[in-house]
C-alpha cells in the first residue's frame, strides 16, 4: 500500500513536530477528519499537559484534547526516536532572528536532524516553519539524506507548506483556509498535496519549494510595509492636527483600489516582526537591496518610542513627570483576543516606561502572568481593570483592543487615556483620551 493510498483510507498516521500555535490546530484537523495523530514537542509541560488532557492554546479546547486522548485518536510525546512512527510529519517549529536580525534556524536544522535519524521509507516530511526561499532544499533536504542515507523524492517524499494560521480570527481557522504546496519533484508534490486536500477546502500548488516559501514571505511583507505606511502617516496626521483613524475610515468608503490597514504600537506575533528580515538577509545573498522592506522595518519598529513619547507628552501636559507616574498597561498580547505575547510590542513599551522611571502595572484577561522573555527581565502579574486601580493610575495606556475589556469604565474612572487602539472611539467619560 503507497502513502497516498494510506492518506485516501485514512490509515496514514499523521506526525506534528512543534505544539504551538500553529501545530496543535493542525492536529486538531487531521484527527477531526479521522486520522490518528502523534505530537511532538521538547517541552515536556506542553506533552504533559496534552496527555492529561488538557490545552494551553485558546483555538484548541481541552474538551477537544481530552476526548481524542479517551478515543486513541491523538498522543503526545517528547521522545524523537518515535518520529519514524508516523506516515507524515509537518514541522512547526519557531524561526526566529538573532539579535543581529539574521534567520535563526536553530530549530529547524535540529529537527531535521531529528527526523534523519529516525526517517524511513515512504515517510512525507513537510516544512510548514516560515522561512527564506531555498531553506527546504538547501538546511532541511541534505541533514535528512545524510542521516538517513535515503533519497528524497525517491525514497521519502519532502515538501513545503506555509502555515496560514490567524489566532484569534473568528473567520478564518486552518481548516477553512486554503493551503499552498511547493516540492521539488512530482512525487512529493502528489504526496503532500493529496494529504492536505483532506482538511482544507482548496490546495495551491506551486512549482518548488522555493517559491512556496517565497509565498508566506510576500504575504507577511505585504501587511508589514502597508502596516509601516499608516503608522508613518499617523505620526504626520497627528502632527498636522488630525485622526488617522477618521481618515482610513472614510478611504473604506471607496469601493476599489483602496485595502484598509490599521496603525498601533508596533509589531507583534511570530510573523510580521520577523518574516520580513528573513527575505532581507537571504537577497544580500544576490547583491539586491530591499530598501523599502527595511524601511518598512524601521518605521515599524520606532513604533514603542513614539507610543511612549506621546504618554510622556501627555503627562507633561499635565504638569507630570513620567518618572514616578503610575502607568496602567491595557493588554499586552500581540493582538486582539489571542494569548500569545510573542513579540509583542507591549513587552518593549513595559520595558522603555521602567527605563524612565515609570511604575508599571498591567491589565490583561487574557494573560495573567508576564515573564520569562528572553530580552527582557520583568516579572507581572496582571491586575483587575477595577474602578480603584483606574483611579488610582495617572495614566492607562491601551495597547492591545481585546474585546472583553470594558473601555467605558476606563474612560470613566482613569484620569487619562492614551490609546493606540482607537479602543475608546465615540466613548465620553471624565478622561482625557489621547490617541498614540
Amino acid at each position: 500500500m503507497t502513502l497516498i493510498d494510506r492518506i485516501e483510507d485514512k490509515s496514514a498516521v499523521i506526525g506534528v513536530v512543534g505544539l504551538g500555535y500553529v501545530g496543535l490546530p493542525l492536529v486538531r484537523e487531521f484527527v477531526n477528519a479521522g486520522y490518528r495523530g502523534l505530537g511532538f514537542d521538547t517541552d515536556f509541560v506542553k506533552v504533559e499537559l496534552l496527555n492529561a488532557g488538557e490545552s494551553y492554546i485558546l483555538s484548541v479546547s481541552s474538551e477537544k484534547v481530552e476526548k481524542w486522548r479517551k478515543e486513541g485518536r491523538f498522543e503526545a510525546t517528547a521522545d524523537m526516536s518515535r518520529l519514524s512512527e508516523p506516515d507524515a510529519l509537518l514541522i512547526c517549529v519557531p524561526t526566529p532572528l538573532t539579535p543581529t536580525r539574521e534567520p535563526d534556524l536553530r530549530f529547524v536544522k535540529q529537527t531535521g536532524e531529528d527526523i534523519g535519524r529516525a526517517l524511513r521509507k515512504e515517510q512525507l516530511v513537510v516544512l510548514e516553519s516560515t522561512t527564506y526561499p531555498g531553506t527546504t532544499a538547501e538546511v532541511l533536504l541534505p541533514r535528512l539524506e545524510s542521516l538517513s542515507y535515503l533519497k528524497g523524492g525517491t525514497d521519502f517524499y519532502l515538501a513545503y507548506s506555509p502555515e496560514r494560521e490567524d489566532p484569534g480570527n473568528p473567520n478564518f481557522s486552518t481548516g477553512t483556509i486554503p493551503k499552498v504546496v511547493g516540492a521539488d519533484d512530482a512525487e512529493s508534490l502528489a504526496a503532500a498535496s493529496a494529504m492536505y486536500s483532506r482538511i482544507v477546502p482548496k490546495v495551491v500548488e506551486v512549482s518548488c519549494t522555493r517559491a512556496a516559501e517565497a509565498v508566506k514571505l510576500l504575504e507577511n511583507i505585504f501587511r508589514a510595509v502597508n502596516i509601516a505606511l499608516v503608522n508613518e502617516l499617523k505620526m504626520l496626521f497627528d502632527r498636522m492636527g488630525m485622526d488617522v483613524w477618521e481618515v482610513i475610515e472614510a478611504a473604506k468608503s471607496k469601493p476599489f483600489g483602496f485595502m484598509s490597514f490599521y496603525p498601533g504600537p508596533g509589531l507583534g506575533g511570530h510573523c510580521i516582526p520577523i518574516d520580513p528580515f528573513y527575505l532581507t538577509w537571504k537577497a544580500r545573498e544576490y547583491g539586491m537591496p530591499t530598501r523599502f522592506v527595511e524601511l518598512a522595518g524601521e518605521i515599524n519598529s520606532s513604533m514603542p518610542r513614539y507610543v511612549v513619547s506621546r504618554v510622556m507628552e501627555a503627562l507633561n501636559e499635565r504638569q507630570k513627570s513620567l518618572k514616578g507616574s503610575k502607568i496602567l498597561v491595557v493588554g499586552v498580547t500581540y493582538k486582539p483576543d489571542v494569548d500569545d505575547p510573542r513579540e509583542s510590542p507591549a513587552l518593549e513599551i513595559i520595558q522603555l516606561l521602567r527605563n524612565a522611571g515609570a511604575n508599571v502595572s498591567y491589565h490583561d484577561p487574557l494573560f495573567p502572568h508576564l515573564g520569562g522573555h528572553r530580552r527582557y527581565d520583568f516579572e507581572y502579574d496582571s491586575v483587575p481593570l477595577t474602578r480603584e486601580n483606574l483611579s488610582g493610575s495617572d495614566c492607562a495606556f491601551i495597547i492591545t483592543n481585546h474585546s472583553a475589556i470594558d473601555y467605558q469604565m476606563i474612560v470613566d474612572e482613569a484620569p487619562l487615556v492614551v490609546d493606540t487602539r482607537n479602543a475608546c472611539a465615540g466613548l465620553s467619560g471624565k478622561a482625557s483620551v489621547v490617541k498614540a
